[in-house]
């Protein structure tokens, strides 16, 4: 059996079909056939990940690029991905590794064990491994044995998630996590027309990771007429400030991709309102995501003095001192060190 190819978790046996827990998709999986993500398979009875150690990826990133502003600004994560996702979203980034295993059967890659990710990350001078770019959950096994090695040697991980990873696989990952940035990508009504999803389970595990004390950021991409009302972005802000006022909140741009090339580009006025809305139910940092100059920067809330400057993905100061403002000594919520 070649190296990437590993018996998965979270699966049960249902009369020669399995069925795949690792995901609220809960995939009825027939002898021979693939789940959703195309990268768990049904072999004789037993569910096998076909992705363990198979990397399409791998990247020093700024932290700032995944985004997380909040958690060691400045520092560079070691980015790493497989091929799959489980969710189906037609305005995807990263298609041609996201949903080649579903839409045609491969999945590409090279095989690199845990130990190595973790030594690079170590040679390049990262403070943390980035699961990112695909989602993470989908290659669970290999994600959580690198997340093992690379705390023991001293490293943080980082998940950029869809967030609809199941119970038992959240809090199975989480003691081993020490930021997770989640995207909220709209109301229910888009999970299941746009990503093939549903909203509630991702606000359950924004809400278990935020109380369980793994650091959370949220992601939303506005994409025009889809997502981006007022109401929907009332929804989306409210939600987050009523689980805590200290969750910053990404508002970024769309722009035209995969299934959704038709659709015009946002706009900095979108960006602006999606803001506004976060601003409004109480939330204390609102940022937009990927827009160089606009919005980009850390605020103290108490004081109003800028504590983190940021040009991009790059940091031009950072006055934060031991987690405080470094004016007024107020409390800045976040990873600072």
């Amino acid at each position: 059996m070649p190296k990437t190819i590993r018996e998965a978790w979270f699966w049960e046996k249902l009369d020669g079909d399995v069925r795949c827990n690792l995901c609220h998709q809960s995939c009825r999986i027939r002898p021979g056939k693939r789940g959703i993500c195309g990268v768990r398979e049904n072999q004789d009875g037993a569910l096998k990940t076909l992705v363990y150690g198979k990397l399409v990826a791998a990247n020093a990133d700024p932290i700032e690029k995944k985004p997380l502003f909040h958690f060691l600004p400045g520092s560079t994560a070691y980015s790493i991905a497989t091929a799959g996702c489980n969710f189906r979203c037609l305005h995807c980034q990263n298609d041609d590794i996201s949903q080649m295993p579903r839409e045609t059967g491969r999945i590409p890659g090279d095989f690199f064990p845990p130990d190595e990710v973790v030594s690079e990350a170590l040679h390049l001078g990262c403070q943390s491994i980035a699961y990112t770019y695909t989602e993470p959950t989908i290659f669970f096994e290999y994600a959580y044995d690198v997340a093992e090695l690379a705390r023991r040697s001293g490293l943080k991980n980082v998940f950029v998630s869809n967030g609809y990873m199941g119970r038992e696989a959240a809090e199975k990952i989480m003691p081993l996590l020490d930021a997770i940035n989640i995207d909220l990508k709209g109301d229910d009504q888009f999970y299941r027309k746009v990503c093939g999803a549903k909203l509630e389970p991702v606000q359950q595990n924004i809400e278990l990771f935020w109380k369980k004390g793994v650091w959370v950021e949220a992601t939303t991409l506005l994409i025009p007429g889809y997502n981006d009302s007022e109401s929907v972005l009332q929804e989306l802000a409210s939600f987050l400030a009523g689980l805590s006022p200290d969750i910053p909140w990404h508002i970024s741009a769309f722009y035209p991709m995969y299934k959704m090339k038709d659709v015009a580009r946002t706009g900095i006025d979108t960006l602006r309102r999606g803001i506004a809305a976060g601003k409004a139910a109480g939330l204390k940092h609102v940022y937009a995501g990927n827009i160089a100059g606009e919005s980009e920067n850390t605020i103290c809330p108490a004081c109003g003095e800028t504590q983190v400057e940021r040009m991009g993905y790059r940091i031009v100061r950072n006055s934060v001192v031991e987690g405080r403002c470094s004016r007024c000594g107020s409390i800045l919520a976040g990873v600072w060190s």
